[in-house]
């Protein structure tokens, strides 16, 4: 199935079940156009095959299990000096490279456990994402892959929190309930955006616009994006008609203005190839 049709799942029903490292690793295509997913599927495959029989006793000592072999046996661990590094985002690289953000690593332990037999799922805490294990009781233990699958209770994921955002924050079950699959894939997409944008590569930026374009089909703010990002690429054919959108869907908006002058341009630059 192309990426394009699970994006389209996904913007109908965000808790639409897909396999995550699948969608991460065709979303990693798109920078990476000779990279094989399935070799990749099968990498992930055999780490769940070796993790599978140490998987035994109460689901703390699982997952305890799940973040030795990880983030200690494997050397899976958070890239803390390059932090912004997109290919911190793209599954295939966090594979070769054994480095990630939060989120990719996350996904990475998400992957892993529950091909090895445990129920394991991302939490999007705010400023950081992490992970926990369920068991059939509905206890839950909370991990956090970018730092060596260290177990968090409530008090530390407040923590957590506010010491990356500076905020206060107290914990509701709301906060820590599984992150859906159309979630998940949409802060994969973000990440991969603001690290492009922070590099002020504006055609890479956009070609991951676009996938966040077919997932919020009806945000016309993600339109906006990517015809802005278009024209920084010049790219001002392709970005007349998501700015037309944006201007038409959002008259009232504080930026509209502003983008009606880049709009402006952008026809100017088409008119003179004509």
């Amino acid at each position: 199935m192309k990426l394009s049709t699970i994006l389209g799942a996904l913007a109908e029903n965000p808790n639409h079940p897909v396999d995550l490292a699948r969608v991460a690793l065709l979303i990693a295509r798109d920078a990476y156009s000779q990279m094989s997913p399935r070799a990749y599927l099968r990498r992930i495959d055999r780490l769940a095959e070796q993790l599978r029989p140490r998987l035994t006793g109460s689901l703390t000592t699982r997952t305890a299990e799940l973040c030795s072999f990880l983030f200690e046996e494997s050397g899976f661990a958070g890239n803390t000096e390059n932090y912004y590094d997109p290919r911190n985002s793209y599954l295939n690289k966090v594979l070769d490279r054994q480095v990630g953000l939060p989120i990719s690593l996350s996904l990475l332990a998400v992957a892993v456990g529950n091909r090895a037999g445990l129920n394991v799922v991302g939490v999007a805490l705010p400023g950081h994402f992490v992970a926990k294990s369920v068991g059939e009781d509905g206890n839950e233990v909370i991990f956090d892959p970018f730092n060596g699958g260290q177990f968090l209770d409530v008090e530390a994921c407040e923590a957590v929190v506010t010491a990356i955002t500076g905020r206060s924050f107290d914990v509701t079950p709301e906060a820590l309930a599984a992150t859906p699959p159309g979630a998940f894939v949409l802060r994969m997409l973000n990440n991969l955006k603001t690290a492009y944008l922070a590099d002020r590569s504006h055609l890479r930026a956009a070609r991951v616009a676009r996938r966040l374009v077919q997932l919020l089909p009806f945000d016309p703010e993600q339109r906006r994006d990517l015809g802005l990002l278009l024209v920084q690429a010049d790219r001002a054919g392709p970005a007349v008609n998501h700015l037309k959108h944006y201007v038409s869907a959002m008259p009232d908006a504080e930026d509209v203005t502003e983008v009606r002058k880049v709009l402006s341009r952008a026809l100017a630059e088409v008119a003179r190839w004509n």
